[in-house]
């Protein structure tokens, strides 16, 4: 009888300490506000200033990004022009869908296949496949991308980078709406 009670202790601490260690959810979010609607907030010009820092938490790169956002209906266009402390610059065009149910698709050049997001509340979030080129190699990395709406023109935005399930580092952003 007491083997059995150990073990029911056991199991019991172990689905403890999972729950504990679960993710949040955007659905997390769903009461939080302002609302994030992501057709309104990326809508016209938007300024970004971010970092990258190694999982280390050594800053490696900084940057800012002046984006040209527009939607006719549910089909978005967001043209991102970055610029980069060593004074290289790179651009991204994303083309977003709008689903139900705070739902969005998007494709970019250097983004394989589809990118996945959902809305919910305040936040925002937006998981992708992005082909990186390092050192003349273009390296396949995936993103868990979290946004948040502080208030009318300010969001913030962190992006974890993995690669084979390794976290490779992470991209730190503020965005404000012109």
């Amino acid at each position: 009888m007491n083997t059995r009670r150990h073990a029911l202790l056991a199991l019991l601490s172990g689905t403890a300490v999972l729950t504990g260690c679960a993710s949040p959810q955007v659905t997390d979010y769903a009461q939080e506000r302002p609302l994030l609607e992501l057709d309104r907030y990326f809508n016209g010009r938007i300024l970004a200033h971010g970092i990258f820092q190694k999982r280390s938490g050594e800053v490696v790169r900084r940057f800012t990004v002046v984006m040209d956002c527009h939607w006719e209906g549910n089909q978005g266009v967001l043209d991102e022009a970055f610029t980069y402390s060593d004074g290289s610059t790179q651009r991204r065009i994303w083309r977003l869908t709008k689903h139900a149910d705070g739902r969005y698709t998007g494709t970019a050049d250097d983004v394989v296949d589809e990118a996945q997001g959902q809305a919910s509340g305040n936040a925002f979030r937006w998981n992708y496949t992005l082909r990186l080129p390092v050192d003349g190699k273009v390296y396949e990395v995936q993103f868990d991308d979290w946004m948040f709406l502080v208030d009318d023109r300010v969001m913030l935005n962190r992006a974890t980078m993995r690669k084979f399930g390794v976290t490779l580092g992470e991209v730190l952003l503020s965005f404000t709406k012109q």
